[in-house]
């Protein structure tokens, strides 16, 4: 049985919401856009499997093909960002294309690629199959990457490699950083301003916060280098601070975002916990209570070996050396399962997560080219 056109697909795909969102206003749920893939894939001879996260409310699909062991899981997540319709030159929910791109909110992060893989797979024969096929799709990555984790807990997937289809330029990613955020909170007293002696200021507290987190992030600069990136060291971003609410009222509470990324040999859940550990031992420097809060459970770095059979495939494929990057991914998870991964899409991260996010038609193409020809590496 046929499918829809790639542009068919992608419209469809573009335009059912999908938000991946910490705020319930603006998060919704995945499943309409899981059965669209599952719909799609059980007419070219799939085997569907759909799993509910805890939630109720998002859905990871598992869709398989062929029989036996090892074989290929191609991978993607369903979810998109926000995002700022007014700001858009057209609707983000239409599919609109020019120039040789598509507009629409996930067309390259990372909706795009799912229609990528689902055009090359019908062109396959299922007769000729030696190794299964699976695809992948995720629910939450844009957030705490739920879906991923739910899957390290079924344990339902068997794969010899896997590719996860992020937008990388086409080029073949290997290892990419880690990532946890926190809240800081110092907790002071309120008074009148014209008595100081009667309160306890929290953003004073705070100031000493920052200089801690600041000789912290240098401590971590020191120690801990990969020229593999283009950043070499570990970051830490001083993202968003909320303190006070009158310039008459000593500020009572002060409160801190931040964002950490570490580097493959660094492990982000010890480093969030060390840290959280000494923002708490400086309550009697600062006077206050301290409150140290995760905003999501951390993000371990990835990193696959160069030599890995993918890897040297991608590579030979592609014509391009396999890199680094800063952005994160689900390949930590999967690699945890056991799955030799690689990161390797069409579009790129510059386009993710901005107005007017477009994928460019002849990437789409590129990246099919290489697939198919991974794709009866393993598989045919």
């Amino acid at each position: 049985m046929s499918i829809p056109s790639f542009r068919e697909m992608l419209g469809a795909l573009v335009q059912t919401p999908s938000v991946s969102n910490l705020s319930r206003e603006l998060d919704c749920s995945n499943r309409a856009v899981v059965e669209l893939l599952a719909t799609w894939l059980e007419d070219l001879g799939f085997y569907i499997s759909i799993h509910s996260l805890p939630n109720d409310t998002k859905f990871n699909l598992i869709a398989r093909k062929g029989e036996g062991s090892g074989g290929l899981l191609l991978s993607g997540h369903t979810d998109t960002v926000a995002c700022n319709p007014d700001q858009w030159a057209t609707d983000p929910f239409e599919l609109h294309s020019q120039d040789g791109k598509f507009y629409g909110l996930g067309t390259c992060d990372m909706k795009g690629f799912f229609p990528t893989v689902l055009e090359i797979l019908e062109q396959t024969s299922s007769t000729k199959l030696v190794a299964p096929i699976t695809v992948l799709a995720t629910a939450d990555e844009e957030t705490d990457m739920a879906g991923a984790r739910h899957l390290l807990e079924s344990n339902e997937l068997t794969a010899e490699g896997a590719i996860i289809g992020e937008p990388t330029s086409l080029e073949p990613v290997i290892a990419h950083k880690g990532i946890f955020t926190m809240k800081i909170t110092t907790l002071g007293k309120s008074a009148h301003s014209s008595n100081p002696n009667l309160g306890t200021n929290a953003l004073e507290g705070m100031h000493e916060i920052v200089s801690a987190l600041l000789g912290y992030r240098d401590m971590l600069r020191q120690k801990h280098q990969n020229d593999a990136f283009e950043i070499p060291y570990p970051t830490m971003n001083l993202g968003c601070l909320h303190a006070g609410d009158s310039a008459n009222r000593i500020c009572n509470s002060a409160e801190l975002l931040i964002d950490c990324r570490t580097l493959p040999g660094m492990s982000s859940t010890e480093i969030a916990e060390d840290l959280t550990r000494y923002l708490e031992s400086l309550e009697s420097k600062v006077g206050m209570p301290i409150e140290v809060e995760l905003g999501m459970p951390p993000i371990e770095p990835f990193s696959a070996n160069s030599d890995s059979k993918l890897s040297k495939l991608m590579a030979q494929i592609t014509g391009k050396t396999v890199k680094a990057v800063a952005f994160g991914t689900e390949a930590p998870f999967l690699q945890s399962m056991g799955l030799d991964t690689i990161v390797f899409g069409p579009g790129s991260i510059d386009q993710a997560h901005q107005v007017d996010e477009y994928l460019a038609i002849d990437q789409v193409r590129t990246a099919q080219d290489a697939l198919l020809r991974v794709l009866h590496t393993y598989c045919y």
